[in-house]
């Protein structure tokens, strides 16, 4: 008897055990951005339908994302099994064996429907490296309402030097309404994104052929001396603190006149419920100057798997499910069409959304015309059109990008922020053993 009492209890404590091993929580890094905190708030559907799988979510700023992340991964720490990553990570990491290959995809995901330009910016060699959430270009939003009052027309194609002429017109801080709302915030996927872009259109270029930097020449002289003085001029206070959420804010507020940033943010701003301004916007596409190479960025927030996780299977599941089609559909029933993850799928951009999205043209456009493979009117050894595609960038990007923020608020002149960006760089690179 009491050895039958014995292997009931030791079959019972077995099946407790595998019952446990059975539900699995995820952990899954992400950014605080809006379309981010929908797929948490949605992600009960995904719990309800895998009652075996758990989320624990970990919803950090930007630029704390991308510490977190590289210092985990880089390390194989293991505390994180979904994590957010941009085309630089998947590229990078990916070629580390870092992530987890996304392979044998079910039929249904229909990898085809992906924009072709995205599945390459998340590939290595051929093997998939993350799966798309939303991809994104850069565009120009602007009030068609004080545009209308002060006699302006905003063009389809703008340059710069109308941007800043437009800024400077409509430019009312006594009213708390600034010309142009720019990113500030230090930090390579921050102000440097912003910043790259538009130094491209102006001719500049990171790097020449050799690997050489080139911050010392007349193109990054203009495009920087543009932003700060158009910055100082027409931009808000504190523009320093700001990214892409701090000027979402400003521009849903109706405190900016002019917002160049990403195409993700058209659903924001013509959202009722959280933009004060939704009936008086207008879009236009990224400015441009010399060159329109380059002057709109390629970008995908996209969700992989850390070769470090202990639940990859698991990952996968939910990888998959909230990069669907299915997960579009969800998004369009509970929060509108125009509220799908862009920029991904070209299932996306039916008649219905481009109907319901009037941001929804430019972006596709702009989308379509990137290449990262030529970011500029000049050849360059690299890829990437906000961004160098090189390990040594992200600490190269974000010291630049301090230099370039003290030189928005007067710490220094712009002539000095390009002479101490050129030193800096060239020593890191030469340290890196560039060129290769």
């Amino acid at each position: 008897m009491k050895t039958r009492n014995h292997a009931l209890l030791l079959a019972s404590c077995m099946t407790l055990s595998s019952l446990a091993l059975g539900a699995q929580t995820l952990t899954i890094a992400t950014v605080n951005n809006s379309d981010m905190i929908r797929m948490q708030r949605l992600s009960k559907t995904f719990e309800a339908e895998h009652p075996d799988i758990k989320l624990n979510w970990v919803v950090l700023e930007e630029n704390v994302l991308r510490q977190r992340l590289t210092t985990d991964i880089a390390t194989q720490g293991g505390q994180f099994d979904v994590l957010t990553i941009g085309m630089y990570e998947a590229a990078l990491w990916g070629a580390k064996g870092w992530l987890q290959a996304m392979q044998d995809l079910p039929a249904s995901y229909d990898l085809e429907d992906i924009f072709p330009s995205v599945r390459e910016g998340l590939s290595v060699k051929g093997s998939l490296y993350a799966l798309p959430f939303y991809a994104e270009s850069s565009m120009t939003y602007y009030r068609t309402d004080l545009f209308a009052k002060a006699g302006l027309s905003m063009p389809e194609r703008p340059t710069w030097e109308q941007i800043g002429e437009f800024a400077a017109k409509l430019n009312q801080p006594a009213q708390e309404q600034y010309g142009l709302c720019l990113r500030g915030k230090a930090g390579w996927g921050e102000n440097m994104a912003l910043i790259t872009t538009l130094a491209n259109s102006y001719g500049a270029r990171w790097f020449d052929e050799k690997w050489q930097a080139e911050f010392n020449g007349p193109e990054w002289k203009n495009a920087l001396n543009f932003y700060v003085d158009n910055m100082q001029k027409s931009g808000p206070p504190g523009a320093s603190s700001n990214g892409f959420n701090e000027n979402l804010a400003l521009f849903n507020s109706g405190k900016c006149a002019i917002w160049v940033d990403a195409s993700v943010a058209g659903s924001f701003v013509t959202d009722k419920s959280q933009s004060r301004v939704a009936e008086q916007v207008g879009f236009a596409f990224a400015p441009h100057q010399v060159t329109d190479q380059g002057s709109a960025w390629l970008y995908s927030w996209a969700l992989a798997i850390p070769a470090s996780s202990k639940a990859k299977d698991a990952a996968k599941t939910f990888a998959t499910w909230a990069t669907s089609k299915e997960y579009a559909a969800l998004v369009a029933q509970k929060d509108g069409i125009a509220n799908v993850p862009p920029g991904t799928r070209a299932s996306t951009y039916s008649a219905a959304y481009m109907s319901a999205a009037p941001f929804a043209k430019v972006t596709l456009e702009a989308l379509q015309a990137a290449n990262p493979r030529q970011p500029g009117a000049r050849p360059v050894p690299y890829v990437g059109i906000q961004l160098v595609t090189i390990p040594e960038f992200q600490a190269i990007g974000t010291q630049v990008g301090k230099l370039f923020s003290a030189a928005l608020i007067g710490q220094n002149s712009v002539n000095q922020a390009l002479a101490a960006a050129q030193q800096s760089t060239s020593r890191d690179m030469q340290r890196a053993g560039y060129p290769k």
